[in-house]
């Protein structure tokens, strides 16, 4: 299934949560990452027709011994198999998110279990959204309306260690109207938050897209970053040196060392090639940098 539609059609099912951890083993924590300085995390979509193990082997073998985006209930399942989860699905839709009020109730709900679910597991991070702008809203009024939420969340993230981290993507090419589809509105709802466990998923396909200026832009805002997110532009494809992609990837992993980064670097690109070599080469560059 399609990462984007998924996380459009499928909130974490209330109760569901509850059920598989019950079911997971107490102690499980994610493997320790071997690629350098980075952690680094591939996306279930890079298993290709490689079998559940083949691909555990393979994550492990590289040194990115870790998945991005999984639902919650899926955790246990790859944690047994040696393969932790990086960012695990939350509450929030792409389009349909926190920055409309009468979201605000069922999503504090749902999210308040998984972030418990994640911290039982030893999943660091999870995901959240904006939402689509609103019909006579502007951007600051739906940027209150995420802040709200945000801070009712942000007390409950701390005690559980858990960051939730909320996803920047273009509004002109993939998600037409989103709300969270610039740096600076981003920034200014970390620093309205006011919580080191409320952070921005900086999702370097989308922001190349929307402002460039990928390396300076980092440097300037690299404290309110939690996560990254990687792919080629135009083609959201590998980005090889030999590919058609705009974006140097090597001068970018070596920007995001610099700033003293040590969290997680997922890459979620749309597969193409041989999955070993593939998630391989994505690795290298920045273990390398």
């Amino acid at each position: 299934m399609n990462r984007r539609h998924f996380l459009q059609t499928a909130a974490l099912a209330a109760g569901a949560t509850t059920t598989a951890v019950a079911a997971a083993i107490a102690d499980a924590k994610t493997p320790a990452d071997t690629s350098g300085s980075f952690l680094q995390a591939a996306s279930p979509d890079h298993r290709g027709k490689l079998t559940p193990e083949e691909f555990a082997s393979v994550l492990k073998r590289i040194g990115a011994p870790a998945l991005d985006l999984l639902h919650i209930g899926r955790v246990p399942f790859w944690q047994k198999l040696g393969i932790g989860c990086s960012l695990a699905h939350g509450a929030t839709r792409v389009m349909d998110g926190y920055n409309k009020r009468a979201n605000h109730a069922r999503y504090i709900a749902t999210e308040t279990r998984a972030i418990e679910a994640c911290a039982k597991l030893g999943v660091p991070n999870i995901i959240c959204f904006s939402g689509r702008r609103n019909k006579g809203q502007s951007d600051e009024e739906g940027l209150e309306a995420c802040a709200e939420a945000l801070r009712t969340l942000a007390p409950i993230a701390e005690k559980a260690k858990v960051t939730l981290v909320m996803e920047l993507l273009n509004s002109t090419v993939n998600q037409p109207g989103y709300q969270a589809d610039h740096t600076a509105w981003g920034v200014e709802l970390a620093k309205r938050v006011g919580s080191e466990r409320f952070k921005l998923l900086y999702d370097i396909y989308h922001m190349q897209i929307m402002e460039g200026n990928i390396i300076r832009t980092i440097r300037a805002n690299y404290q309110y970053i939690g996560h990254y997110h990687t792919a080629g532009v135009p083609t959201h494809g590998e980005f090889e040196p030999n590919d058609d992609n705009e974006v140097n990837y090597a001068a970018v992993a070596r920007a995001i060392r610099k700033t003293g980064f040590r969290g997680y670097i997922g890459h979620e690109y749309s597969l193409t090639r041989d999955p070993e070599k593939s998630i391989e080469a994505a690795v290298r560059i920045f273990r390398e940098a």
